[in-house]
């Protein structure tokens, strides 16, 4: 997507038949998710939204799916503030309330586009970012649809803080291919990478969703990579 497009995305507030997932984005749900109007606007107050210090660590989860790593990751580090990004409503919804089901106060989850991080949050602002199973775009033709690009990846280091990780997981061998040069060449350190997490030293600090489980189920690898920021 460009960066012209967040401007194209309908506005939850103007859809004329709005699904159960819209009204509990803006209803049920409106404390803790926020719509791609309100999002922006905390830009540089993300930590004050939560009620804490500048010194409280601020992570970011890009594509949650169904929420439950979002929720375990809330849950398991309560000292911590989250905030989930996805684009379509009911994964969002999902997320949030597996999020809120475990009691968890430290979430947010915005709908954006997750392209665009420097319209959510100023420069340094984040903490660690976590990128699983994005969407691989396995044509040739879609590959400039990938969200780890040259260009994302140097925005993506602008908002974070030093010292703040990347964790990216992939199922798509061939997307990996794509994105390991494009990290070797970013303005992150490379400090840890593996073609088959399970089999690897990073397993024991892996969280397994229902959506990589399947893939393990039939014997497929899961690849990984963890960035620094210096």
């Amino acid at each position: 997507m460009s960066r012209g497009a967040q401007t194209q995305l309908a506005k939850s507030r103007d859809l004329p038949n709005p699904n159960i997932y819209v009204q509990a984005l803006l209803g049920e749900y409106s404390a803790w998710a926020l719509d791609e109007e309100r999002a922006p606007r905390l830009k540089g107050n993300w930590r004050s939204e939560f009620g804490g210090l500048d010194k409280t660590p601020l992570d970011l989860e890009i594509g949650t799916g169904n929420g439950h790593h979002f929720a375990w990751r809330a849950q398991s580090n309560p000292e911590r503030f989250l905030i989930g990004i996805e684009l379509k409503y009911k994964p969002l919804i999902q997320s949030i309330r597996r999020a809120r089901s475990n009691g968890s106060e430290n979430v947010r989850m915005l709908r954006y586009n997750a392209r665009l991080l420097t319209e959510l949050f100023q420069d340094e602002e984040l903490n660690d970012i976590v990128i699983h199973h994005p969407d691989p775009w396995l044509k040739k033709s879609q590959r400039k649809h990938r969200l780890i690009q040259t260009d994302f990846l140097s925005e993506m280091h602008r908002v974070q803080r030093p010292r703040g990780v990347v964790e990216f997981k992939t199922d798509s061998e061939d997307y990996y291919n794509w994105a390991l040069p494009l990290f070797r060449q970013s303005p992150y350190q490379l400090i840890g990478e593996t073609r088959d997490l399970h089999q690897s030293d990073f397993a024991a600090d892996n969280f397994v969703t229902q959506f990589e489980q399947l893939f393990l189920s039939k014997g497929q690898p899961i690849f990984y990579a963890k960035l620094l920021k210096g």
